[in-house]
C-alpha cells in the first residue's frame, strides 16, 4: 500500500497555510458538515452577541470570537449538533449622527429637506457600510458561524419578536417601572447608552453664566435656622 507523503515546506509562509487550510475547508464544507453530520442530536443553539458593521473590527473583536468559537467547536467535540446564527446589532444614534453630518442636516430637517423614508434608507445603508470588511475577518480567522441567515435587530422580525417577549413578560407580572437617571442628549432628544456617551465629541467643556444672590437674615432667627440645618445633616 502506498502511502501519500507529506508535504515538504522549504520555509513557513503562515499566510499560505491560512489559504490552503481555508480551501479545504471550503472545499469540504467543513463547518456545514459538523452541522449536518449531527442531524438528530441534542442542540446547543448559539446566537452571537452580534458586532455593529458600521465600524471597523478590532483585535478585541479576534479575541472575543475565538473565545466564543471554542465553546461551540468543544460542544460539538462533545457530539452536540451545534447551529450558529450570526447576527448585526444596528443600534440607532450613532449611524442617525452620521447619515446627518454627511447629509448636512439636523433632526428638525427630517421630513422637510428630507422625507422619512429616504432618511432611513441612508441609515440602514450606513448601518452596514463595513459588512464585507466584517466578512472576511470572520472566513479569514476561521470563526465558524452562519452568516448568510444573520439575525439583523433593525428587521420587522427581530423587533417584532421583542415585542412578543415584551408582551409574554408583561403577562407574567416580571415588568416593573422604576426611575433611574440616564445620560440624556438634548441635541439627539433621546438617551443615551455608554457606548454612545464614548463616541467622539459627546463631552465638551462649556462656560455658564452663574448668578449668585445674597439676602440678610435677621438676627433672632439665625438659631432656628442653624438647629434646623443641623436637623437636616443628620
Amino acid at each position: 500500500m502506498s502511502h501519500k507523503p507529506y508535504p515538504e515546506f522549504k520555509q513557513l509562509d503562515l499566510a499560505a497555510i491560512a489559504n490552503d487550510v481555508l480551501l479545504k475547508w471550503d472545499n469540504e464544507q467543513t463547518f456545514d458538515a459538523s452541522i449536518t453530520s449531527r442531524q438528530g442530536a441534542k442542540a446547543y443553539n448559539f446566537y452571537e452577541g452580534p458586532p455593529s458593521a458600521n465600524g471597523l473590527p478590532g483585535i478585541h473583536h479576534v479575541m472575543a470570537r475565538a473565545i466564543k468559537d471554542i465553546f461551540c467547536r468543544f460542544k460539538t467535540l462533545q457530539g452536540y449538533q451545534v447551529k450558529r446564527k450570526g447576527g448585526w446589532d444596528t443600534h440607532g444614534l450613532p449611524i442617525e449622527l452620521s447619515v446627518e453630518k454627511t447629509l448636512g442636516i439636523t433632526k428638525e430637517d427630517i421630513g422637510k429637506k428630507i422625507s422619512v423614508e429616504d432618511y432611513n434608507k441612508a441609515c440602514r445603508k450606513e448601518v452596514m457600510k463595513y459588512k464585507e470588511v466584517w466578512d472576511d475577518l470572520t472566513r479569514k480567522m476561521g470563526y465558524w458561524v452562519d452568516l448568510k441567515n444573520p439575525y439583523i435587530t433593525f428587521e420587522n422580525g427581530y423587533i417584532e419578536t421583542c415585542w412578543y417577549l415584551l408582551k409574554e413578560l408583561y403577562k407574567k407580572d416580571l415588568l416593573y417601572k422604576g426611575y433611574t437617571i440616564q445620560p440624556y442628549s438634548p441635541a439627539a432628544g433621546t438617551g443615551l447608552s455608554s457606548h454612545e456617551l464614548n463616541q467622539p465629541g459627546t463631552y465638551k467643556i462649556v462656560k455658564d453664566t452663574t448668578v449668585v444672590a445674597q439676602f440678610r437674615i435677621k438676627k433672632k432667627h439665625c438659631h432656628s435656622l442653624y438647629k434646623r440645618f443641623a436637623e437636616y445633616k443628620l
